[in-house]
């Protein structure tokens, strides 16, 4: 739900649409100009109330934008960037790229959300007043400031990930002086209210209310498998913060001539499992890195024909960590460059390598050793 195609920026941070949105934008649209706006404004000729429903969906999807934007405006002030935001089927979600340092923090960006939402809703509340004697215009103020409203209240729901969860999070972690702990209990109670969200839904299915009823098994199921994404997310930030890279890292550094044959090198390291990185040497230098990512890239049929300086990645290009660098930092940083291997360099010297399999195994073993 994360993925989409970017339509714009603001404040530095990409904004994309999920093909999920245009699923729900459709739904809603038809909703309002055949259903809505049609017994709301009967007076309203027929040719109308498409361009009105068309209008007026464009302009909630804006008012979710705000919302998210008013979370991410908050975290940037807070010296946490944001990576994107994505509006998709179940709204929208500001990507916010770590966990606020300070309860203060937490509280401050996710009271940011509803308050927006509010503020909208006072806003539209306002228009709907001032034009509510022109249909044409108060259709949609009336709407927007009705769902702006609604959008507020659900967000202020005391179960993790929704907004309320979190101000409910900041306030245990306040208390508790714990972050995992405060994440345990938000997310507990976000699952619960997933579930509640999902028997409604069943219970609305039968009884013959069936695009309600799936609704909300939707809502409840991405409520619940959210909210213990989450905690597993907290428990592996927890688990990786004060511990460095060079705990885990590969100290193991494998040198090849850049000459050396690609075909060879997967007989004898690839398949034989022996090392997943192996750095390429040329006039006594490591001039760049091979993995099995740089290795497919090769059509199978020119492996003889290739040497591995010619398809290794040169170290300009890549992104690399030091010793001292965080677990949870470098894992991140893996993220961000969509590697799965990242060397570690002392300086200008490279003393090993992190891959995702060092911090796996590291989380497994720490794992039961921190119960």
């Amino acid at each position: 739900m994360m993925s989409g195609f970017r339509i714009g920026t603001i404040w530095n941070i990409p904004i994309r649409l999920n093909s999920s949105w245009f699923i729900i934008f459709g739904l809603l649209t038809w909703s309002l100009s055949r259903e809505y706006f049609v017994t709301a404004y009967p007076n309203i000729g027929s040719g109308v109330y498409l361009i009105l429903g068309l209008i007026t969906s464009l302009m909630f999807f804006g008012s979710v934008l705000a919302h998210e934007l008013g979370h991410s405006w908050v975290a940037l002030k807070d010296g946490i960037p944001v990576r994107g935001i994505t509006l998709f089927i179940f709204g929208g979600v500001a990507q916010i790229e770590r966990e606020a340092r300070t309860p203060v923090s937490e509280f401050r960006i996710a009271i940011a959300g509803p308050v927006t939402s509010l503020l909208l809703a006072g806003i539209f509340y306002v228009l709907y007043n001032l034009d509510k004697k022109i249909p044409y215009l108060a259709a949609p103020s009336e709407y927007l400031m009705r769902i702006n409203f609604m959008l507020a209240l659900f967000n202020l729901v005391p179960g993790f990930p929704l907004d309320g969860g979190r101000v409910l999070r900041a306030g245990v972690w306040a208390w508790k002086k714990d972050l995992r702990k405060a994440t345990r209990i938000a997310a507990l109670i976000g699952q619960v209210i997933g579930y509640i969200f999902i028997g409604i839904g069943i219970f609305s299915f039968f009884q013959g209310q069936f695009s309600n009823g799936l609704w909300l098994i939707f809502i409840g199921w991405f409520l619940q498998s959210t909210a213990s994404s989450a905690y597993q997310q907290v428990n592996i930030e927890t688990s990786l913060r004060g511990t460095t890279v060079s705990q885990v890292m590969n100290r193991e550094i494998v040198k090849l001539p850049g000459l050396t044959p690609l075909d060879w090198v997967i007989e004898e390291h690839v398949l034989a499992n022996k090392d997943p990185a192996i750095y390429v040497v040329e006039y006594g230098e490591i001039s760049g890195l091979l993995t099995i990512r740089e290795i497919t890239k090769v059509p199978k049929l020119h492996w003889r024909f290739t040497t591995i300086n010619q398809a290794m990645i040169p170290m300009s290009r890549l992104s690399t960590l030091s010793p001292d660098t965080d677990l949870y930092s470098a894992l991140e940083r893996m993220e961000e460059a969509k590697v799965s291997q990242i060397p570690v360099l002392e300086g200008e010297v490279v003393i090993g390598t992190l891959s995702r399999e060092n911090v796996a195994r590291f989380l497994h073993l720490r794992t039961p050793l921190s119960v």
